[in-house]
């Protein structure tokens, strides 16, 4: 595996993003996109906990893919502000993510703006997503297609990513948008087709934002604990209908198939992934 550093940028006109990184498809780091947004400078933990404490949020584990009754859901709920507590004290693996806090603090929507970089944003899905230090997300890629901003707030955060090319050295899981690589420790023995692949990497500092383009996969490690916000955009009709056959091969084959057969729907799609793989070795 080979990884160059994602270009960090401050500056860039509407024009210059999509010549430069949006047609190419490549990533990479606003250094000011977030620089006006009261969001930027009012986020901070007492902030959130002082005002949203009180609100019970869906808390995930490492075993979000073990197979079984709990694939891909929450492990614990607990009040917000408990949870805050629990990620400035350090590590945990207990992550919060996909969660649309305007649902329920609608008063937040003001405390950011949406870009002018680009058209196409879905003002609807704004997920914000939180972790502990050192707590990880499995490689994938965004299972609607869309392009993602994701601006980091008060602490740090490692992003790898890999563009849509590389996924036959990804060893991905048929009938879902996942890869279960080990980006930071990586096993060339059981999975020497990784090897091949090349990606790039960054760490985002406070009200950095990054430009994730369609469909790249993505690993993220929580350097702190902290949180992120994520915008979408979607400006094209392919993306938009590829993200529709995700969503429906997902809930319909994995998550049906899961319910049937539990680990060995698991075992099968490894086998796949690897046999695919093997190809190219």
């Amino acid at each position: 595996m080979q990884l160059q550093p994602i270009e960090k940028r401050s500056g860039l006109t509407p024009e210059e993003f999509r010549e430069q990184y949006l047609l190419p498809s490549r990533p990479v780091v606003f250094r000011d996109l977030a620089a006006d947004w009261p969001a930027t400078d009012k986020w901070t933990f007492d902030y959130l906990k002082t005002n949203y404490g009180h609100l019970k949020v869906p808390l995930f584990g490492n075993d979000f893919h073990n197979a079984g009754k709990g694939y891909m859901a929450p492990k614990v709920h607990m009040p917000f502000g408990d949870y805050l507590d629990l990620i400035q004290e350090g590590p945990t693996e207990l992550r919060m993510f996909l969660y649309n806090i305007f649902q329920h603090a609608p008063d937040m929507v003001k405390d950011i703006k949406m870009p002018t970089i680009t058209d196409g944003f879905v003002k609807e899905y704004p997920f914000m997503f939180f972790g502990g230090q050192d707590a990880v997300v499995s490689l994938h890629y965004d299972i609607d297609c869309s392009s993602v901003f994701l601006t980091q707030f008060q602490t740090r955060k490692r992003v790898v990513l890999f563009s849509p090319d590389q996924s036959p050295y990804l060893y991905q899981h048929p009938f879902t948008v996942q890869s279960h690589m080990n980006v930071l420790k990586p096993d060339y023995e059981n999975y020497p087709a990784f090897k091949n692949a090349q990606g790039w990497d960054t760490t985002l500092e406070h009200g950095e934002t990054l430009f994730i383009p369609s469909m790249y996969w993505h690993f993220i490690q929580y350097v702190d604990g902290g949180f992120s916000i994520a915008l979408r955009s979607n400006d094209s009709v392919y993306t938009r209908l590829r993200g529709l056959w995700n969503i429906a091969r997902h809930f319909a084959i994995d998550k049906g198939m899961n319910r049937v057969l539990g680990p060995r729907w698991k075992h099968w799609k490894e086998e796949k992934a690897e046999e695919r793989a093997m190809e190219l070795v």
